[in-house]
């Protein structure tokens, strides 16, 4: 299939992360003429001016996680559910939080449609986690911070992992993975990224 070749080819070479991107089809979580574009390698726009990430950046953070079946992960940045769904085919359990309470309340009808059970949707700043449900085996943030937030980096079990994007929002960003040690935080950067900001506070 083509749309896995491109994944391939950008860097996408796990076999569980991309047996999960081929069984979840992008086009449920686009609408009207952006639905067509739903296997081209690019961002597309969704509702509250945010976008769904290219599918290769999407491949690349799940990949980047590490995530095992045994795994709780924290989701900051629903969008349009679309990360949230590969993540479900690849842990125990998602919970996935956005400032926007539209796009929670779209992406939740699609999860329901497609029998994603194990995925628990929230309206909230993400930009503070989930204490009540933490500790997190992973964290995946979908919006670019300045630094990793410490709200989700306290949430972030000894031997976890976090992935996210990190820089200032009108220049190139890095995009990190976070390990937390017994000791405290190794950091490795990635690639160069382009995410909206992390933002504080909720949407309208």
């Amino acid at each position: 299939m083509q749309f896995l070749y491109a994944l391939r080819s950008k860097g996408v070479t796990d076999a569980r992360v991309l047996t999960a991107m081929e069984r979840i089809d992008r086009a449920d979580f686009l609408r009207g003429i952006f639905a067509e574009r739903a296997y081209e390698d690019m961002p597309l726009p969704i509702s509250c001016g945010q976008t769904i990430s290219q599918p290769s950046v999407v491949g690349l953070m799940t990949q980047a996680l590490q995530v095992t079946s045994r795994d709780k992960v924290l989701e900051v940045g629903t969008g349009s559910g679309y990360q949230a769904a590969i993540l479900s085919q690849l842990s125990r359990r998602v919970y996935t939080i956005d400032r926007f309470r539209r796009l929670v309340s779209d992406a939740k009808s699609v999860f329901d449609r497609l029998d994603l059970t194990n995925v628990i949707s929230f309206a909230g700043d993400g930009s503070f986690g989930l204490p009540d449900h933490a500790p997190f085996d992973r964290i995946l943030c979908t919006a670019a911070a300045e630094d990793p937030p410490g709200p989700l980096l306290a949430q972030l079990r000894v031997g976890g992992i976090m992935v996210l994007p990190v820089g200032q929002s009108d220049t190139v960003q890095s995009l990190i993975r976070v390990t937390r040690t017994e000791d405290g935080f190794d950091y490795d950067e990635l690639r160069s990224v382009r995410f909206v900001p992390l933002v504080e506070g909720m949407g309208d």
